[in-house]
């Protein structure tokens, strides 16, 4: 383990960054070890890595002077927001902020951020297609990410900007899977239209990352994106029913109606959705399968994903 260069992870007891963590673990003939950073290193899910072989650090990405010490020795750093978790793009912006400073201050040699696109490049605040929302956002989730890249782009410490896809989890977590209407028949919701959503199990966007330090030096200061498969939401349908053998339906809503939902962040997820089915060419092309494949050779297809987790997906 001394040999190997550490890559800091933070959100490590989280989607993207345990997915991570568990990659380095599981590669175990790699080059790199996994330092697993937490608020709460006594939590369950710490203890699980902890007992897996990663070594886990505690620090908070609201105090930057942990995030300093967490990084200190460290090769490479994972760098990840949670949104959800606070509903504060200006909190995502402060805290992107804080992670680049400290990672050029422990002397990193390799920063993966986890970003999405600013939305507000293509949909400019002044333009009434969709509402404009916490008074400078259009998707407040996306564009302070996109927003924060330049942090890590102009740091000085090499970095790749790394978007992500809509996670499957979803399905499980954020409750978007079947749903059963009045007529007793099961339904997925989406204001996708016939637009292909790009998408990704949660778990392998850690082995992506895997595979972009890896590469190291070739894809710093470049921007990439990963997905598992881009599936319409008629075609996600179709292999719900298959995984769960019964009819599932696409109901394609308009982002006005999803918008409407009224649940925390529904007006954020309807222009989301509004804005992948309005530029879905370029969203698409952003986020090549051929590339997540590349750097993550044992990526899942919808299917086996679906195969793996169709028990854990609440059917209501």
């Amino acid at each position: 383990m001394a040999d190997k260069k550490i890559i800091a992870v933070l959100g490590a007891t989280g989607a993207q960054g345990g997915g991570l963590v568990r990659a380095i673990l599981s590669d175990k003939s790699g080059e790199f070890a996994a330092r697993a950073i937490t608020r709460d290193p006594g939590s369950d899910k710490a203890k699980a890595l902890a007992a897996a072989g990663a070594e886990v650090v505690q620090a908070d990405v609201d105090d930057a002077a942990s995030l300093r010490a967490a990084f200190q020795g460290a090769h490479g750093a994972y760098c990840v927001t949670f949104f959800w978790a606070h509903f504060s793009p200006e909190k995502e912006l402060d805290q992107a902020k804080a992670m680049a400073a400290a990672a050029k201050a422990a002397g990193l040699k390799h920063v993966i951020w986890s970003s999405l696109d600013d939305t507000r490049k293509k949909v400019p605040l002044s333009d009434n297609r969709m509402p404009t929302l916490k008074g400078k956002y259009k998707v407040p989730h996306f564009d302070a990410k996109g927003e924060a890249d330049h942090f890590f782009l102009e740091s000085g410490v090499p970095a790749t900007i790394l978007l992500t896809s809509f996670f499957w989890d979803n399905f499980i977590y954020f409750g978007m899977g079947p749903k059963k209407g009045p007529d007793g028949k099961f339904s997925i919701v989406l204001p996708m239209g016939d637009a292909k959503l790009p998408g990704i199990a949660a778990e392998d966007i850690g082995g992506c990352a895997l595979g972009i330090f890896k590469k190291g030096a070739a894809l710093a200061g470049k921007k990439v994106g990963i997905a598992g498969e881009h599936l319409t939401g008629a075609q996600m349908a179709e292999k719900f029913s298959k995984a769960l053998g019964q009819p599932v339906a696409y109901n394609a809503i308009s982002p006005e109606t999803y918008r409407g939902f009224g649940f925390p962040g529904a007006d954020d997820l309807g222009n989301m959705f509004q804005y992948k089915r309005d530029f879905n060419a370029d969203f698409c092309a952003a986020r090549p399968i051929a590339f997540s494949k590349e750097v993550n050779p044992r990526l899942q297809t919808f299917d086996a994903w679906l195969a793996a987790n169709k028990s854990r997906i609440p059917l209501n």
